[in-house]
């Protein structure tokens, strides 16, 4: 099937536009403590529906070695608490942070959430080396979203003062079903 990946980008923390308050009660706090078990669950309670496939065959070894490198952030957002989404955040060199992961769970879908979880993320990217002394100040934030994310992931980032610096199409063999939260189950 063919995909289009989007390439986004922020040069400039004003270039971050603000999102409505969500509809429904949030908080956005950093997992401060790397958990790759936590991690996981996210990473497929959020991609599943959206054929995020890359990290399902890592092992704990390749959590560990990628959530402990410095700049390496997961903020969460928890409604009620209960995890309702996630933004992965990864300090690159000369001052670039990509924003690795970012959705929701399906049960915060279209309840305003993923305007703010962005916006809050964002904001983290922009202010990352004041929590990493020994990484630059933030210069540029990028993310890429395809074809095969939530309708809603292009028009968000957009919002949220991302443009778009590169668009690519390529084939790519998809199963035909994402492969839900469970996978292998």
């Amino acid at each position: 099937m063919d995909v289009t990946t989007w390439h986004l980008e922020q040069t400039a923390p004003g270039d971050l536009l603000p999102a409505k308050p969500p509809r429904i009660e949030a908080s956005v706090i950093r997992a401060e403590v790397p958990s790759p078990e936590f991690n996981r669950f996210l990473y497929t309670a959020v991609g599943g529906p959206w054929h995020w496939t890359d990290r399902l065959t890592w092992n704990l070894a390749q959590w560990e070695q990628w959530l402990n490198r410095p700049g390496m952030e997961t903020w969460v957002a928890w409604h009620r608490g209960t995890p309702a989404g996630y933004v992965q955040l990864e300090a690159q060199d000369s001052g670039v942070v990509e924003i690795t992961n970012f959705g929701l769970m399906p049960f915060a879908i279209g309840r305003g959430l993923g305007g703010h979880l962005l916006a809050e993320g964002t904001a983290r990217a922009w202010d990352l080396a004041s929590r990493w002394p020994l990484r630059e100040a933030t210069r540029r934030v990028w993310v890429h979203t395809c074809s095969l994310d939530g309708p809603g992931a292009l028009p968000n980032y957009q919002a949220r003062g991302f443009r778009v610096f590169r668009t690519e199409t390529a084939e790519r063999a998809v199963a035909a079903d994402p492969p839900g939260p469970w996978p292998g189950a």
